[in-house]
């Protein structure tokens, strides 16, 4: 851990000058969605690091609509000046083009990857008087009750997650879109709505606490995040995998060396175990990377996540 330490520490030194004086102002990190959900979270952990790190307020400013276009779109015609960024998902930078006839800006153009912040896995979950506990009962209990179990969907990528669910299970689940988090957790711990398909940072609390019942969750293996919780693979619906992320983006033209300055930055807090421990108690799994790293996980997350969605024909609301 100290030769990392080191050796991220040499990087930021062997930055031009403009980027060690950068930042000389605030600086806006946009989230292209509401208070409280997973990309937030995530946003404004590093943020508060950042504005430490770099003398500097990194100020979050939530811009939800439109499954996360209108934030976006503001960053991609942004200045590239490093002064306006984007804490984008899988769903701004992979999905969107194919849900959206115009969504106001090219994913694949129009920003500078900087670095990927972490996964955020999707746990399927249900107020805990419902009967079903695990998948194999859920889908008993939806081919006995077609269309008449509910499930709440605050996300773009929780509908893609639900309909690639129903597809490779059989279940006739019905899905309900929401806004954002907040209203679909409390309608299903008010038992308004049976079930819900969110990421483990919103959705963990409320597990833990008992509020929820965790049913399964979307990575190929259980892990540290929900202890105990299998995944849907494991509960035999064979190599289901579907981890949404998360990431930091610049507008294209952004100086290489802010992009790298940032980047270096973001990978001295991925590399503190205290900080990795924080990350994973709010629901959230540790990545980083190189921008070309980034650049090229996009090109193939574009390609994963564009089939499911042609192949569901799904559309954005």
């Amino acid at each position: 851990m100290k030769r990392v330490f080191a050796l991220l520490m040499a990087l930021v030194l062997a930055l031009p000058a403009a980027a060690q004086s950068y930042p000389s102002r605030p600086v806006r990190v946009i989230v292209p969605y509401q208070a409280g959900q997973g990309t937030d979270v995530a946003a404004r952990y590093f943020a508060e690091r950042l504005s430490k790190a770099l003398g500097q307020q990194f100020i979050v400013d939530n811009r939800p609509g439109a499954g996360g276009n209108i934030g976006t779109e503001a960053v991609a015609h942004a200045a590239p000046d490093g002064y306006t960024l984007l804490m984008g998902t899988n769903a701004t930078q992979t999905m969107n083009e194919f849900l959206y006839p115009s969504t106001g800006y090219d994913a694949a153009k129009d920003f500078a990857p900087v670095v990927l912040v972490g996964m955020l896995p999707m746990v399927v979950a249900a107020n805990p008087d419902f009967a079903p506990s695990t998948i194999p009962e859920l889908i008993a209990a939806a081919k006995a009750q077609p269309d008449k179990i509910n499930v709440a969907l605050p996300s773009t990528s929780a509908r893609v997650v639900f309909e690639f669910l129903k597809e490779r299970t059989g279940a006739p689940l019905f899905g309900v879109p929401y806004k954002g988090s907040g209203t679909a957790m409390t309608e299903v711990m008010g038992g308004q709505v049976q079930l819900i398909v969110d990421t483990a940072t919103a959705l963990r609390g409320h597990v833990q606490n008992g509020k929820l019942k965790a049913i399964a969750i979307t990575t190929l293996k259980s892990g540290e995040l929900l202890p105990g919780v299998k995944s849907v693979a494991e509960q035999g619906i064979a190599n289901f995998e579907m981890t949404p992320w998360t990431a930091m983006y610049a507008p294209r033209g952004t100086p290489k060396e802010i992009v790298d300055r940032l980047n270096a930055e973001v990978m001295k807090v991925l590399a503190e175990p205290e900080a990795r421990q924080k990350l994973m108690s709010l629901g959230f799994e540790p990545a980083g990377g190189t921008p070309d790293q980034l650049g090229a996980f996009e090109k193939s997350e574009r390609a994963k996540w564009g089939a499911l969605i042609k192949a569901a024909g799904l559309k954005g609301d």
